[in-house]
């Protein structure tokens, strides 16, 4: 009984870090180039983000080797919201899938599956289709870009005719 409740328990800590079926992140990943600030372009809805805008993630180096996480929006009210979270690799670290929390023991998965060889525009889900973000490392890229990029994300089964695209200055 006591195996069960442990491996039912590590389920549920884990089971939000996976991958969407169909979905890999890329190889080859260099987090270095990766950390900084990046714009949320676009994203499909969910309750921890719904109303904001000028949204931004900075990531950069913790002292214990994973990422510090700061994701920041405006209300409508015109007051901003901020959320300190921390990532770390999943496997390897040229591999862009890595666990993500805000909220202690808790992780989702955060995989990059999509990057342009300049590190300009990043497709990012979660464990499953229902999550999906667009960022930028400028507040408003290039249509074309944005185009492709949503392209890719239909093609492996996101649903992106309900993209919200954020309101940048």
């Amino acid at each position: 009984m006591r195996l069960l409740l442990g491996l039912l328990t590590g389920l549920l800590l884990t089971a939000c870090t996976g991958l969407a079926d169909g979905v890999r992140p890329i190889t080859g990943f260099q987090l270095e180039r990766y950390l900084g600030t990046w714009y949320e372009i676009a994203r499909l809805d969910h309750s921890f983000e719904r109303g904001l805008e000028q949204v931004s993630a900075t990531y950069s180096l913790r002292d214990d080797g994973g990422v510090k996480v700061v994701n920041r929006g405006r209300e409508a009210n015109g007051s901003w919201r901020e959320a300190e979270g921390k990532a770390y690799f999943v496997d390897k670290p040229d591999e862009a899938r890595l666990k993500v929390s805000f909220f202690g023991p808790f992780y989702g998965g955060y995989n990059v599956i999509d990057l342009d060889p300049d590190y300009q525009l990043s497709l990012v889900t979660s464990y499953n289709h229902d999550y999906l973000w667009i960022l930028s490392r400028q507040p408003n890229p290039p249509q074309k870009q944005l185009d492709a990029v949503v392209a890719k994300a239909k093609k492996l089964g996101f649903a992106t005719d309900k993209l919200i695209w954020v309101k940048q200055p």
